[in-house]
């Protein structure tokens, strides 16, 4: 009985998200440009069709088109002054059950608030940035951040600098559409520092006219957090390195194939260690006219040592290996032009940490009731270590 009345408030509440069906703004770049979210987002934001991607990676500015007064006209060639600063607003808030295994329900409201801003500076510079104001009820602070030049010095060779997420070229996390993540991307042995999340360093990319891109990134290593005693943001004295190449094989299909390479301190374990990291694996994209989706992810990850705290019997294992990767399935009947979508998304993940075994399925469902204003339900079952279902009904609003 109790999980039948806990299914009718969700029910309830996601009825009653129905009704908020008069939020009429639109996000940043839409409103610079006049266009709809559907330009560069299908099925529906924040997820990035092609043309998006592009936009992105043209530094958020449309080819061979100026925005109409954007810039002050001050005299001076050589200031760029922005005439209305852009900003965005994400927000988000779901009720969950059995999160944790709680067999209970919780409101989430909200989920996430998030103030974005970015542009072009000038003809090849542009911006990006955004702060989170509440992540799950903390202040989270800025995570990307980041300057773009686009072809240096007439190279073809576009350079990012600042804070990003590592994962970015393969598939971007915070563009995803279910609240389950991909957890291959997000794992730390041990003590780790190293993922394929949040770092601070350089990105150069370059593309061919073959279809042929390229990536290479070099990194601190050791995520995103404070500076240290002497104000230093990298822990130890080595860079890692980042690379990807990918090919589109027809108009449907990408593959591509990464490798990280790096090292780091492990100087919570005593006397100090060094942990050797490589990671690598495959992925491969299918998309038919962003009506049906595949992305799929390998990654084989070894660590050379490993520091775990295990109660009071701390452990030491060397050449610890960590794989897995998921398989999502997107579904949209008329893509960018749909009023809803399907997603199916499965993560495995298989270690010699028994603690990081990891195997779930994912079913998302979400619809439009405008084009930044969707409603959502996703229904995720664990398999591996703890073995249960979790489900949640929300919103996510971009304005």
């Amino acid at each position: 009985m109790k999980r039948y009345s806990t299914l009718i408030t969700l029910i309830s509440l996601a009825i009653m998200l129905a009704f908020l069906s008069e939020v009429r703004a639109i996000p940043a770049f839409a409103r610079k440009y006049q266009m709809s979210c559907t330009t560069c987002h299908a099925p529906a934001f924040p997820y990035l069709k092609a043309f998006g991607d592009e936009f992105a990676g043209d530094g958020f500015r449309m080819k061979d088109t100026e925005a109409p007064r954007y810039f002050v006209n001050t005299g001076d060639d050589k200031l760029s002054l922005i005439r209305d600063f852009p900003l965005a607003v994400r927000l988000e808030g779901h009720v969950t059950y059995n999160n944790e295994q709680t067999d209970a329900f919780e409101f989430g409201f909200p989920w996430a608030v998030k103030l974005m801003s970015g542009g072009e500076i000038s003809k090849k510079l542009s911006y990006y940035f955004y702060f989170y104001m509440s992540e799950q009820g903390e202040i989270a602070g800025i995570e990307d951040a980041f300057l773009y030049y686009n072809d240096l010095f007439g190279s073809g060779i576009n350079i990012t600098a600042g804070q990003f997420q590592l994962c970015d070229p393969l598939y971007k996390r915070e563009l995803r559409l279910p609240l389950e993540d991909y957890v291959i991307y997000t794992l730390k042995p041990g003590t780790s520092d190293i993922s394929l999340k949040y770092d601070r360093g350089i990105i150069l990319d370059y593309g061919l006219p073959t279809g042929t891109d390229f990536v290479g990134m070099v990194v601190n290593g050791n995520g995103i957090g404070e500076t240290g005693n002497n104000f230093m943001f990298d822990k130890d004295k080595y860079k890692n390195y980042f690379i990807k190449g990918s090919q589109a094989i027809t108009k449907y299909i990408d593959i591509g194939i990464f490798g990280y390479f790096g090292k780091e301190n492990i100087s919570d374990a005593g006397d100090s260690l060094t942990n050797s990291v490589v990671f690598w694996g495959p992925n491969l994209t299918f998309n038919f006219e962003d009506k049906f989706i595949i992305n799929a992810q390998y990654a084989s990850r070894m660590d050379s040592k490993v520091y775990l705290h295990d109660g009071e019997m701390p452990m030491f294992m060397e050449d610890a290996q960590t794989q897995g990767g998921f398989l999502e399935i997107i579904y949209s009947p008329r893509g960018d032009l749909s009023n809803w979508y399907l997603t199916l998304l499965g993560n495995w993940v298989e270690s010699d940490i028994d603690e990081l075994d990891y195997q779930s399925a994912t079913f998302h469902i979400g619809y439009l009731l405008r084009r930044n204003v969707r409603l959502v339900g996703e229904y995720t079952q664990q398999f591996a270590n703890k073995e249960y279902g979790k489900a949640s009904v929300g919103f996510v609003a971009a304005f």
